[in-house]
């Protein structure tokens, strides 16, 4: 079999004459900006002049070069992904309408190739054009709360339900609306005589210890009848069989049994543990086809069972429970084919240095490219795969859901083989926007409709989420599906519906943020499963720098607002900062205090959770990562620069931790440990921030097997007796004896904004390259490191007491040898 990739493509808008050289994978937009047709979109509010492209039809065109040798071979064109109304004519046939970014598309082209050049040509079709005839059809306007139809110049038509494409196209309350077509995955033509292997995939029913047991399935397209013979093997195992194949597409289902098997495992159990399978496939000459496929084995549920507490909500990884600690991932980019693979690397490597197990793939965005799975199976990081359906209600006739099947299919089909896959959930959000009215915690969806709409749309909502999708995951693979995130139970009961914490299924908690809430609520508001919650914050000045110079250095300027796509979003930075943080003292002390303060609340939120184990066995933070420059709830901004909370969730997800907090008149200290029992000696002083040393104890113990405990109380009122509690601060360190464990936190007795910070040098002393030792003389708070390249420090804005010194490591994102790192406390941006 050969295999072809066609790049060399130009493009045009219809209409017009003039030809440009395109970029595939691409988009439209992204094509029209490396030919200088227009301004950077992430640039000021430059999204608003560029909101016409999607109102125009698009062409592009490319040769496909035949020989004659090929034309006495089948050939297979296929597109991996076409965004997302195309018309593809070959030698000015039309061979293939389309109407689904998420669908791959194979089109057998022999019969319509020559000898010599032949043209491929793809209109893509406006998606704005295209369906606003269905939402005039359907006579009301579904919900769709993210859609920026007005930055589209279409008032309140919300059209992204009726298209099959990426849901934060057209806009979110963190990204900007650039409604794009385009071919943004890669097109090929694959060539063969008899057979081609199109699918092959390992279905393990048992992965045990001492075997695992399956069957591989195997899917061909047999150009010629005949007698082959396939061979499938790894490095334990191997199986021949010779069988006659009729012409057409065709399944052969082979056993497979691997004894002692080495397990796939998360990075945090043990190894991520890949295989290659290789399927051979001879007739009586000679070798005709093969494929190889990675993969692990290892069986992953989602229990779900009643208890005493509720119903349980939890990962079980090879017969051991998990506890989930991880993030959400949102597109890399605004425009998807524009993410490297390095990019998709950066990404892992800082799930990996924050020590997530899990991420998951929101259902706003796409079905990540091949290289982000692949990634997480090497690296032994679980997903959540969402599908792509968020926010809105979805229309429910014949041609969607079809649509909507194939799609699911080709997905599930794609993706199954990857061992980190844990779980398939139907969508983001919709059961319970949809279920409740505003006065039950809900969004009120309902209110617009009569009885007899509402009757069609949740009908229609069934018909996807309860009957197509879950049967297309219980057809094609092996994973657990759940309908709808949040949700409370897989039951017909109007009260499985859940948006605050409850005692079963998974939590999407907001009343810390949109809510306008207190902090503290996170620790009164701890479902089985925190699947979202998050705090917003600025990115740093660098990556502010890049969408506006400093005549816009204001919280309110005009491109500041346009990169706020949460609407009231820095008046609520703002109001909790106020309450909670002293008062900035420039543009730039703005900037700091946010992630600090965004710091400050998800520490709060992940301790809760961890403490509260096994109750809520899982915390998923709201968001991990932007897709352009922009204030939003991530802890890494568009160009992989860490924020502040990523160092804290560095932190915070460690195996071993320590939470501290106030409980009446007591403080209490609970020791969390995700991993074997392990003992050591726990170390409580409380100190003055002068360096003063009040009160220290040394306390012999023993973390148990995956557990949270409480491990010492003090009297708050005999611990502080004597000092004044806006002075002091408790320090918590917990060493292992037969370990190299050393993890400390903090606890303060008042708000930051009232503890009396001073102004001091931070001292940075170079140890070695790359490596350094950071003090002060007095005391410091949220030390921000600063380096002149880009990079990350394994530590950074973390506290200081007086004389004491923090080795931290720089992690350059290229080879550098002259590196200055500038360090500065908190008492250096406020008033």
């Amino acid at each position: 079999m050969e295999k072809l990739m066609l790049e060399k493509w130009r493009f045009k808008q219809m209409g017009e004459k003039e030809w440009y050289p395109a970029y595939v994978p691409g988009c439209v937009h992204t094509d029209l900006l490396k030919n200088k047709l227009i301004v950077d979109p992430f640039y000021g509010d430059h999204e608003k002049d560029l909101q016409w492209i999607d109102k125009v039809d698009w062409c592009y065109e490319t040769t496909l070069h035949v020989t004659e040798e090929m034309l006495v071979k089948q050939m297979v064109l296929i597109f991996h992904g076409l965004d997302t109304y195309a018309d593809i004519y070959l030698n000015d046939v039309l061979v293939q309408k389309t109407a689904n970014m998420f669908r791959i598309y194979k089109l057998p082209i022999r019969h319509l190739v020559a000898r010599g050049e032949n043209r491929l040509r793809i209109v893509f079709k406006s998606p704005i054009q295209m369906d606003l005839p269905k939402l005039h059809a359907l006579g009301y306007q579904l919900p769709a709360v993210n859609d920026d139809s007005a930055m589209g110049g279409l008032g309140d038509k919300k059209l992204s339900i009726f298209a099959r494409k990426a849901p934060f196209h057209y806009g979110w309350d963190w990204g900007p609306r650039f409604v794009t077509s385009g071919i943004y995955k890669p097109v090929e033509l694959k060539i063969y005589e008899e057979l081609i292997i199109e699918d092959l995939y390992i279905r393990m029913t048992t992965v045990e210890e001492h075997e695992a047991i399956g069957e591989v399935e195997m899917a061909f397209n047999v150009a010629h009848s005949g007698v082959y013979t396939f061979t499938l093997h790894t490095e334990s195992y191997r199986i021949e069989k010779t069988y006659e194949v009729e012409e057409g597409h065709q399944t052969i289902t082979l056993p497979v049994t691997i004894k002692q098997p080495k397990r796939w495992y998360t990075h945090d159990l043990g190894e991520p543990y890949m295989y290659t399978f290789t399927l051979s496939v001879r007739d009586e000459k000679r070798l005709i086809a093969q494929k190889q496929l990675k993969t692990g084995l290892r069986k992953v549920r989602l229990i779900t069972d009643k208890d005493q507490l509720g119903t349980s909500f939890y990962f079980e990884l090879n017969n051991q429970p998990l506890f989930i600690k991880g993030a959400n991932h949102i597109p890399n980019d605004s425009f998807v084919s524009e993410v490297t693979d390095q990019r998709y690397q950066n990404e892992i490597d800082a799930a990996l240095f924050a020590g997530m197990n899990m991420l998951r793939v929101w259902g706003g965005g796409i079905y990540e490219m091949d290289v982000f799975y692949e990634k997480c199976d090497e690296e032994g990081i679980l997903v959540w795969q969402d599908f792509m359906f968020a926010c809105s209600m979805y229309p429910g006739d014949e041609t969607f859901v079809a649509n909507v099947k194939q799609e699911a299919i080709d997905q599930v089909k794609r993706l199954r083989h990857h061992p980190s896959i844990a779980l398939w959930c139907g969508n983001n959000e919709m059961d319970a926007a949809w279920a409740h009215y505003e006065e039950d915690g809900g969004w009120g969806w309902k209110k617009p409709f009569s009885n007899v709409e509402r009757e069609k749309i949740w009908s229609d909502y069934q018909k996807v989420f309860h009957g197509v999708l879950k049967e297309t995951v219980a057809t094609y693979t092996t994973e657990d599906y759940w309908s709808s995130s949040p949700l409370r139970l897989e039951i017909e009961d109007a009260s499985r519906h859940a948006f605050t914490a409850s005692n079963a299924g998974d939590v999407h908690y907001w009343d810390v943020w949109h809510g306008k809430k207190p902090f503290e609520a996170y620790h009164d508001n701890v479902g089985r499963f925190m699947s979202e919650y998050g705090f917003q914050s600025f990115p740093e000045k660098r990556t502010i720098d890049t969408f506006l110079t400093e005549k816009d250095y204001a919280i309110d300027s005009q491109y500041m607002l346009h990169h706020q796509k949460n609407g009231d979003g820095n008046h609520l930075i703002e109001t909790y900062m106020s309450e909670a943080l002293p008062k900035p003292k420039d543009f730039e002390g703005y900037l700091y205090l946010s992630q600090v303060l965004q710091q400050e609340a998800i520490k709060q939120a992940i301790e809760a959770h961890r403490k509260a184990m096994p109750y809520c066995m899982g915390t998923l933070y709201w968001q991990l990562n932007d897709c352009w420059p922009v204030a939003s709830w991530s802890s890494i901004d568009y160009f992989g620069r860490y924020k502040a909370l990523h160092y804290q969730v560095k932190e915070s997800y460690q195996r071993q931790w320590l939470v501290m907090s106030q409980e009446g008149d007591n403080v209490m200290i609970h020791g969390i440990n995700d991993g074997e029992a392990i003992s050591g000696e726990l170390i409580v002083s409380l100190t003055s921030i002068d360096g003063a040393v009040h009160f220290i104890d040394h306390l012999p113990i023993t973390l148990d097997q995956y557990s949270s405990a409480c491990l010492k109380t003090y009297n708050y009122v005999t611990l502080l007796e004597g000092v004044n509690h806006k002075d002091v601060v408790l320090t918590v360190t917990f060493k292992g004896l037969s370990q190299a464990i050393d993890v400390t936190n903090r606890h303060y007795f008042v708000k930051t904004k009232a503890l009396p910070l001073k102004e001091g040098a931070v001292m940075v002393q170079k140890i070695k390259p790359y490596v350094y030792h950071v003090s002060s003389e007095v005391f410091q708070k949220a030390v921000r490191l600063e380096a002149s390249i880009d990079g990350h420090f394994s530590a950074n804005y973390f506290d200081l007491l007086p004389n004491e010194v923090k080795e931290v490591v720089f992690y350059p994102a290229d080879v550098h040898q002259l590196i200055k790192v500038d360090a500065k406390g908190m008492a250096s941006f406020i008033v």
